[in-house]
C-alpha cells in the first residue's frame, strides 16, 4: 500500500474529514512533513518570425561572454543566463517551415498529413506527439508529491482565436493541441474562480476547527504548536468570513477595461506575467507556456512606433536598413518581457522554499525561426534564464547543430524525468545535451 493511502486510512480512522487535510499535510509525525522539496518550475515564452541573428547572438562563448543588443534588458540577471547557439530543428516531412517550425518546437516530431496549406510547401495537420510541456506536466501530476491543482497552464498574448498548426506550440498528445488562453480576465475565472456562498464556507471551516480541535490530544508533542496555529488560522478565517470579508485564494490585481487587441499587447502582456507569477506562488502549476502572437503573426508594434506588420517585416531582405532595425526593437521588446518576467520571479519569496521564485525556475525563450526572410530552422534562438538541476547558467554555449530534440531531453532531465528520448527518437538518440 502507497504511504499516501496508509495516510489517508490513519486520519479516517481519527474521524478527519477531506475538508481538515490542507491544515494537516505539514505536520511531520504524519509523514506529510518532507513530501515536496524542492519545487522546481518551468516556463516556455514564445515569440516568432525569427530573429536578427548579428543582434542577437552573444560575443564570445563560455562564461566569457557579452550580451547581444536584443538581450540587453536582461543584463541584470547576465548570471542568470544560458544562451544556446547551434541547436537546429531537423523536423522534416508534411507542412512549411512555419509549420513545422511551431508544431514541432515542443514536440520534437512530425505533423500529420492534413489539409492546412501553407507557404509552397505540402499541406499539414496537427503534430505526431506530446509537447516537452505536457509531458513533464504528467510526469509531475502522477508523483502525489508534486501534483497541483491544473498540472500546468497556457498562457497566450495576441494569438488570436485561429486554430491550425501555426498557432499551437503544446500538444496533450498526437492530434490533441492545447490552446493557450490569451484573455488575461478569462485566465483570473480560471485560476481564482467564483467563490462559494459565505455560509458553505462557514460550514466547512466550523467543520475543520472542530476536526482540528478533536485531533490535539492525539498528535505527537511537536505537531501540537503547529496545530494551534492551524486552529488559529481557521478562527481568523471564520472572523472575515463572518464581517463578509473573507475570499479564497487572491489573484493579482487587474487592470480593468482592457480589451483583448492588438494596440493593447504590452498591458495584455504584463497582466498575464502578473497572472503567471501569481500562480507559481499559490502552487496552482508548475508549468507554464507563454506564447507571444503565433508563427506568421502580424502583430503590428504600434507602440514602439512601427507600422508595418511583424510577419511582413520578417520577410525583408537584409539591405533593408529600416526593417534591419525594426526587427531589432521588436526582438528586443520581447527581451524586455522576459526580462520582465525574470524581475517578477526574482522579487517574489518562494513560499514553498529557500529563496525566490527564479531560483526554482527554468524559462526557456525560443522562436520557430532561426531567421525570417530565409526561414531556416537552422540556429532557433534559444536563451534559458534561471536554474534547475543539471543547468549551469553564466554561459554561453554554442552546440555546433546538436538537434532541437536533445534540449527537449534536457529539460526532461531537469526535473528528474529521465526519457531516453523525446520526439523523434534517431533525433534523441545521443541523449541530453550536457549544459552543465
Amino acid at each position: 500500500m502507497k504511504p499516501t493511502q496508509n495516510r489517508r486510512d490513519f486520519l479516517r480512522k481519527l474521524g478527519v474529514t477531506p475538508a481538515a487535510l490542507p491544515f494537516l499535510t505539514g505536520l511531520p509525525s504524519l509523514g506529510y512533513g518532507s513530501a515536496c522539496g524542492r519545487r522546481q518550475r518551468l516556463v516556455i515564452m514564445f515569440s516568432p518570425n525569427g530573429t536578427i541573428p548579428s543582434k542577437y547572438w552573444p560575443e564570445g562563448e563560455g562564461g566569457d561572454f557579452k550580451l547581444s543588443e536584443i538581450l540587453e534588458p536582461l543584463q541584470p540577471w547576465k548570471s542568470h543566463v544560458l544562451q544556446l547557439k547551434g541547436i537546429h530543428n531537423k523536423i522534416k516531412g508534411d507542412g512549411d517551415r512555419h509549420m513545422r517550425g511551431m508544431s514541432c518546437l515542443l514536440t520534437g516530431t512530425e505533423l500529420f498529413p492534413g489539409n492546412v496549406q501553407g507557404g509552397s510547401d505540402t499541406p499539414a495537420g496537427w503534430a505526431k506527439g506530446i509537447s516537452i510541456d505536457q509531458e513533464i506536466k504528467n510526469f509531475l501530476q502522477n508523483d502525489p508529491k508534486t501534483r497541483t491543482r491544473f498540472g500546468s497552464l497556457e498562457f497566450g498574448v495576441g494569438v488570436s482565436d485561429r486554430a491550425d498548426p501555426w498557432t499551437r506550440m503544446s500538444y496533450a498528445g498526437p492530434n490533441q493541441p492545447v490552446a493557450p488562453t490569451d484573455d488575461p480576465y478569462q485566465m483570473y475565472r480560471k485560476l481564482y474562480g467564483q467563490f462559494r456562498e459565505r455560509e458553505d464556507i462557514l460550514s466547512i471551516l466550523d467543520e475543520v476547527h472542530q476536526d482540528l480541535k478533536s485531533l490535539s490530544g492525539k498528535l505527537a508533542k511537536e505537531d501540537r504548536e503547529l496545530l494551534g496555529n492551524h486552529m488559529q488560522l481557521v478562527r481568523e478565517m471564520e472572523k472575515e468570513f463572518e464581517a463578509g470579508k473573507g475570499q479564497a485564494t487572491k489573484g493579482p490585481a487587474l487592470q480593468e477595461g482592457v480589451d483583448n487587441q492588438n494596440d493593447n499587447l504590452p498591458q495584455l502582456s504584463r497582466m498575464q506575467v502578473d497572472l503567471l507569477v501569481n500562480s507559481f506562488t499559490h502552487d496552482f502549476a508548475r508549468v507554464a507556456t507563454l506564447q507571444y502572437t503565433k508563427s506568421v503573426g502580424q502583430a503590428r508594434m504600434g507602440w514602439l512606433n512601427i507600422q508595418e506588420s511583424h510577419h511582413t517585416l520578417s520577410h525583408k531582405p537584409d539591405k533593408d536598413l529600416d526593417a534591419f532595425q525594426w526587427l531589432t526593437q521588436i526582438n528586443t521588446w520581447f527581451a524586455g518581457e522576459l526580462a520582465y518576467l525574470v524581475q517578477r520571479l526574482a522579487e517574489t519569496p518562494d513560499p514553498h522554499g529557500e529563496g525566490n521564485l527564479l531560483d526554482n525556475t527554468l524559462i526557456l525563450w525560443g522562436n520557430e525561426l532561426g531567421k525570417g526572410n530565409s526561414h531556416t530552422l537552422d540556429n532557433i534562438p534559444f536563451t534559458l534564464v534561471g536554474s534547475a538541476p543539471g543547468i549551469r547558467t553564466g554561459q554561453a554555449l554554442d552546440l555546433k547543430g546538436e538537434a532541437h530534440n536533445r534540449l527537449l531531453l534536457s529539460l526532461a532531465h531537469a526535473f528528474g524525468h529521465n526519457l531516453q528520448t523525446f520526439g523523434n527518437p534517431q533525433l534523441s538518440e545521443h541523449g541530453p545535451l550536457d549544459l552543465s
